[in-house]
């Protein structure tokens, strides 16, 4: 990309530092000295090369802090910058929000208006060779209904519920009558119709045909305005490609200055070499601490006989090769029953039978593949076509995947799942993601990875670590690491595979006058019996000395719902919400709205929720969020660590608790004006041997642990609420 010199104003400060503050001062905040100092660091880096790792606390303007250089530094150069966040939730936060005010501020500085691109996955767009292929029959129109669905439906038609449904409760499909499941397939329809027109409006216009801007719709119904990605039959065969919005917005992004994504689009376009972004420059990763599982996600997959038998009936619809039909009959069967056979966990070369029926799904799949693909000469219609390319991409990911499973890679770990109303599955995972990230993102490329959550332990290294930047370290160098607040380190030893180095440029909040942590170093240890009695008196304690006002973390829906039980049955005049009794969007709006409102929940609820002020007082860790101790991947990766010579409970269990503390710890500051309590009811965090690199990983609060103390400032926040 060519563009013209800067036109910077006058000023002896670099122009990266001018685009900040005008950014600023667009939205009428004030400066930070660590916004300014993750600013002067990333253009440091952008100009010398090399690849940052940016711990900037809740409150510090990250997104500002990395974007006015980004964008003086794509300007400058020409090069294209890559920004990419954890969800698309956020992408989508970013690209409304924070972006548009740092193009403004850039063009106050320097004379030119830069832009930016959001590039999603192809299934977050409408295709419109499946809207244009025509409508959905009545039997795959039910088959897309969900019972849940149905169960809104009757409800909708019901003249005698005189009392909601929880949406956590099972709904008994039998009690569904024809009336309601007729609604809700006039429902799903009416949706399917109204994207179809709004489609057809964006195609007209030069839209983007992007699902954040459709009308209000189910996921089952945009189901039938997208495709996945090897679903495409292909710009070059659609007859509809000319006008693709897909391939628009990938055109657009090649000319755009910053291309916003998600991680898990950047890993699967990494890993997969599918380029569906463009060249970049360099790459800004934010929310980074999330990076290394959503990469996880990305490059695993699931094999289950019910998504083996969708496969047949589709490959059945399409070729009238009968002894095929027979073989994919007998090797569904065969899988099926192997799978039934085998033992929840990790799978082995002492699963002869299993790993047998994977290699047969394999051979077999891949011959289906080749007899529905698509006719290479023409002469199908729209549908045909469509339904072809579906057939095919089901068979392929099916084939390929089982033959990973049946290979039993050193790099992967396969292991037998089992959920409750679907039953077995099979899982495969990669071992260790670094050496990916490593060399198919970060080896040619500048990079600046940045969160409010990036110090384990008090260092970089346990992340960096699993990122591909550092190569493996002793326990002592992982746990001991006192980097003071603000100072800048590098990561020089001979065995790091990356020149890297890391910055914290600290919080504008005052942690330790602002909040107090509480250890319940007396309570009972966590055991598998769920959360202890002694623990259930103290939080119902801590609720009543603050007046409500909390957001309860639990390492499990049960304690949490055993917690929420326990408090409404002895804190009667106290509401407690907990996860699964509606949706969380409704849970999270009432906690906000009714500021003497608790909210009970689980993992979703550590990252997901940012609630300032009063209404969020006090948040209750009832437990060390250590992974489970029979989880296949996380034992796979502890073995693997040790046999290594390193210390597998430090480097990977102790990392994600630390992680997921800091995470959770945080919910509580959200503001200058925020004041409350974070209770840890797990006395191990105070008594165990990682307690200390555990507390490391908190925000700086003023820590105790004398009950008295939190519920002394408890009360006094209440009495001033």
């Amino acid at each position: 990309m060519s563009r013209s010199r800067i036109i910077a104003k006058p000023s002896d400060e670099p122009v990266c530092l001018q685009v900040l503050d005008a950014a600023v001062a667009v939205i009428g905040g004030e400066p930070r000295s660590g916004q300014r100092e993750m600013v002067s660091a990333i253009d440091e880096v952008l100009r010398g090369g090399g690849h940052l790792l940016v711990q900037a606390g809740t409150g510090t303007g990250k997104s500002l802090g990395y974007l006015a250089p980004a964008l003086a530094w794509a300007q400058e150069t020409g090069e294209r910058v890559l920004v990419a966040t954890a969800t698309l939730a956020l992408q989508t936060q970013l690209a409304t929000k924070d972006i548009p005010v740092a193009l403004d501020a850039a063009e106050r500085i320097t004379g030119i208006r830069q832009n930016a691109v959001v590039v999603k996955g192809r299934s977050n767009y409408a295709c419109l060779l499946k809207i244009r292929q025509g409508t959905v029959s009545d039997t795959e129109q039910g088959a897309l209904l969900s019972v849940a669905e149905l169960a809104s439906a009757a409800r909708s038609v019901s003249a005698h519920s005189a009392r909601p449904v929880k949406s956590a409760r099972p709904v008994n499909s039998a009690r569904i009558t024809r009336a309601a499941a007729a609604k809700a397939e006039t429902l799903l329809g009416t949706e399917v119709l109204m994207l179809r027109e709004w489609a057809e409006e964006q195609a007209e216009v030069g839209g983007l045909g992007d699902r954040d801007d459709a009308p209000s719709h189910s996921p089952r119904a945009w189901a039938q305005v997208s495709v996945a990605a090897r679903e495409c039959v292909g710009a070059a065969k659609c007859p509809f490609g000319a006008e693709c919005f897909v391939e628009y917005t990938r055109a657009r992004a090649r000319q755009a200055d910053i291309v916003v994504t998600n991680h898990t689009l950047l890993a699967i376009d990494a890993i997969q070499g599918t380029k569906t972004l463009p060249e970049c420059g360099a790459i800004v990763i934010d929310e980074a601490h999330d990076l290394a599982d959503r990469v996880t996600g990305a490059a695993s997959a699931e094999l289950s006989p019910q998504q083996l038998e969708r496969a047949v009936r589709q490959v059945v619809s399409l070729t009238t090769d009968n002894e095929l039909a027979d073989e994919l009959a007998d090797v569904v069967a065969l899988f099926g029953r192997a799978l039934d056979l085998a033992p929840v966990k990790r799978v082995d070369g002492g699963a002869f039978t299993l790993v047998e029926s994977l290699s047969l799904v394999a051979a077999v799949f891949k011959r289906a593949e080749s007899a529905v693909q698509p006719n290479r000469g023409g002469g199908e219609d729209d549908e045909e076509l469509l339904t072809r390319s579906v057939a095919t991409a089901a068979c392929g990911d099916i084939w390929q995947v089982a033959e990973r499973m049946a290979e039993l890679r050193d790099g992967d770990v396969v292991w037998v799942s089992e959920r409750p109303v679907f039953g077995r599955q099979l899982v495969v995972a990669p071992l260790d993601v670094a050496q990916v990230m490593q060399e198919k993102v970060f080896a040619d490329t500048v990079s600046v990875l940045t969160s409010a959550t990036l110090k384990v332990g008090g260092g970089f290294e346990s992340l960096a670590r699993q990122l591909g930047f550092s190569a493996a370290t002793t326990e002592a160098a992982a746990v001991a690491d006192d980097t003071p607040t603000g100072h800048v380190f590098g990561a020089a030893t001979a065995g790091d595979a990356l020149n890297w180095r890391g910055l914290d440029v600290g919080s504008p909040f005052d942690y330790p006058q602002q909040g107090i942590c509480y250890f319940g170093k007396h309570l009972e240890p966590p055991n598998r019996d769920g959360i202890a009695a002694d623990a259930l008196a103290e939080i119902a304690e801590l609720l009543r000395a603050v007046g409500g006002r909390t957001l309860g973390l639990f390492a499990s829906l049960r304690n949490a719902e055993t917690a929420a039980d326990y408090c409404r049955n002895n804190l009667p005049d106290l509401t407690v919400l907990c996860q699964g009794e509606a949706q969380l969007a409704e849970l999270t709006r009432r906690f906000i709205a009714e500021p003497q409102t608790s909210l009970f929940g689980t993992l979703s609820l550590w990252q997901g929720v940012d609630v300032p002020g009063a209404t969020c007082s006090l948040v209750i860790i009832d437990k060390i969020p250590f992974p489970r101790p029979d989880d296949p991947l996380f034992q796979a990766r502890q073995r693997s660590v040790s046999e290594a010579g390193g210390n597998g409970f430090m480097q990977v269990a102790a990392t994600h608790a630390g992680l997921l503390l800091a995470q959770g710890a945080g919910r509580l500051i959200r503001r200058p004006t925020d004041r409350g309590v974070v209770a840890i009811l797990d006395p191990r965090i105070v008594t165990a041997r990682y307690g200390s690199f555990l507390r490391a990983s908190l925000p700086p609060f003023w820590m105790t642990t004398d009950l008295s103390d939190a519920l002394e400032a408890l009360r006094r926040l209440s009495d001033v609420a």
